[in-house]
């Protein structure tokens, strides 16, 4: 039995966040499935030891986990889980595999609650930046993404709401831990001074 075509269905994907996102959309943007989602479930799944053909998988969903933004904010991984299933027999993968697609994009709503260790992959990696360097950067990208969908927040209130995000969530994976928890808990420690001195910078 042939490969599915992975590289065209992530193609796909990719072509279509270019073409159709709003730029409103200042977070969950190209950049964001590209450059932060994609990589980073493939780099969680690695560290986990997972095989290369799960890791494809991974890969694709990652790759469709916003589609779903192109249609609706409410609900959008629903959408986005409806629309792999339409396009994805055109790339060659059995119904199967797109099931598991499927459930991997599922993984990725809030509150999260991935069911195995390739989901756990996916759910880390779209909350990776909790954990990194940029995240006061990629916050303020969501502040501003907010914003423009009528929810307009300023620094300090802001920050009230990142906050008990931060301290609800949890990174699933070893792998995420080990490279994000102690970043993490320095953001939430951050965090918890600028709203003490109500002067957040």
């Amino acid at each position: 039995m042939s490969q599915p075509d992975y590289a065209q269905a992530i193609a796909h994907a990719l072509y279509l966040l270019q073409a159709e996102l709003p730029p409103t959309l200042t977070y969950h943007s190209l950049w964001h499935t590209e450059m932060d989602v994609m990589p980073g479930a493939v780099r969680f799944a690695r560290m986990s030891g997972l095989e290369d053909g799960e890791i494809q998988l991974l890969e694709v969903a990652a790759a469709y986990h916003d589609i779903g933004f192109l249609f609706t904010i409410e609900e959008h991984e629903m959408v986005g889980a409806s629309l792999a299933a339409q396009v994805l027999p055109d790339y060659g993968f059995t119904w199967p595999q797109i099931e598991r697609i499927i459930n991997l994009i599922l993984a990725t709503r809030l509150p999260q609650s991935p069911a195995d260790l390739l989901e756990e992959c996916i759910a880390d990696a779209d909350l990776d930046a909790l954990g990194r360097e940029d995240f006061l950067e990629r916050s303020e990208a969501l502040r501003l993404e907010t914003a423009a969908l009528g929810q307009e927040y300023d620094s300090l209130s802001w920050d009230k709401r990142q906050l008990p995000f931060l301290e609800g969530h949890r990174y699933f994976t070893a792998a995420a831990r080990s490279l994000r928890e102690a970043h993490k808990q320095e953001h939430i420690a951050l965090l918890r001074s600028r709203i003490t001195q109500g002067t957040p910078t």
